[in-house]
């Protein structure tokens, strides 16, 4: 659930707060936590590694801003569940029993951690939720406008149909019923695609697994048939991979638009070539070193700061009012490649446009 979603963009915020001094703060409340100095040890725990993003970006980018910010100090204790939601449970808790300061936490299954949450705030350590709402008593929340993502999705989808009406038929995979993020994408989505195009099949798609997403699609293909596809809503990249491996196993030569989410490198080449239509990029950098900042602040009674990196508010299952920052998100399409990946660096064009896509890459001009 959001109440309030104020889009900041990360980096823009950490700029600011430079300016006027606030990153310097220690803050001074009544109600100031007890501070830390440089060495500390913040606790990352990330879902799984089939999206390339969690190993590529996340952990590199949130390891060297916590030790910029420490002084080199400081050090990031990482593990990775590998979509195992037991698993990351017994992370955590080694996490706690380890005594690390800070949890910056990336659910795989967000309400079946919630007693491991509560387990390490029991034992004095806060808890945030990164990327993904946990439930349980955590200390905050950033992740990007999960709502935006489908929406940006379900309205760039239909820019790709502008003949559209409400006999085309579409597919919807969603992503894994125990992200509460998936049901934020395909809120936001429907937003947008309700009423304008027949939703044929829906699907919900188990751990978010590029397999499932093929397997469900070969299902769709069958029932409704292939020639009746309009489109493909694709709640991330990975699984818009497997559904355009079911529709080419289908015969389908002349691919529908298919959507997708995290300007993974392999989806941005698809948009290139045309294969997939569009992703959503979401810039990691900002969210992760957001992300450091809030864990260090709040360890160390920067209260100040911390305020100022969470003024957004959200509520979950089980707790109401966490302090939040919600970091905006853009259509990626052939139009926006150099202004938005490449711009902020996450590759580099002779990364993209590989031999075999080389008259592509200069069909839409991107050198």
């Amino acid at each position: 659930m959001r109440r309030i979603a104020i889009s900041v963009v990360a980096s823009t915020l950490t700029l600011s707060l430079a300016g006027c001094g606030v990153l310097g703060a220690t803050g001074d409340g009544g109600g100031a936590s007890p501070t830390k100095g440089n060495d500390i040890t913040v606790g990352l725990l990330l879902p799984e590694k089939k999206n390339s993003r969690y190993e590529k970006f996340d952990y590199p980018i949130i390891r060297d801003k916590v030790a910029s910010l420490t002084r080199n100090q400081g050090k990031v204790t990482y593990a990775n569940a590998e979509q195992d939601a037991d698993k990351q449970e017994g992370q955590l808790e080694k996490m706690v029993a380890d005594g690390v300061d800070v949890i910056l936490l990336d659910a795989v299954d967000a309400k079946a951690i919630a007693g491991a949450v509560q387990r390490a705030k029991d034992a004095g350590i806060p808890v945030i939720a990164y990327d993904r709402l946990a439930e349980g008593p955590i200390d905050a929340y950033i992740s990007f406008d999960n709502e935006l993502v489908g929406e940006v999705q379900g309205r760039t989808l239909l820019d790709a149909l502008p003949n559209a009406d409400s006999s085309d038929k579409i597919v919807m995979m969603n992503g894994s019923p125990t992200d509460p993020n998936a049901k934020q994408f395909k809120d936001g989505a429907l937003a947008e695609l309700t009423g304008k195009v027949t939703i044929a099949k829906t699907y919900d798609t188990e751990d978010w697994d590029p397999k499932n997403a093929e397997a469900n699609m070969a299902e769709a293909i069958e029932a409704i048939g292939a020639d009746n596809i309009v489109a493909v809503y694709s709640a991330n990249d990975a699984m818009a991979g497997g559904i355009i491996k079911a529709l080419e196993a289908a015969g389908v030569t002349k691919l529908p638009p298919i959507t997708g989410q995290d300007a993974e490198l392999d989806a941005v080449q698809r948009v290139v070539s045309g294969d997939q239509y569009m992703s959503v990029y979401k810039s990691y950098p900002a969210e992760a070193e957001a992300a450091a900042e809030m864990a260090v602040a709040r360890v160390q009674g920067r209260d100040i700061q911390f305020d100022a990196l969470t003024r957004d508010k959200v509520d979950s299952p089980t707790n109401e009012d966490i302090p939040a920052q919600l970091v905006s998100v853009v259509a990626l399409t052939q139009e926006n490649i150099a202004e938005t990946v490449v711009a902020d660096g996450i590759y580099k064009v002779s990364d993209i446009c590989t031999a075999k896509l080389a008259d592509d890459c200069d069909e839409i001009g991107l050198k």
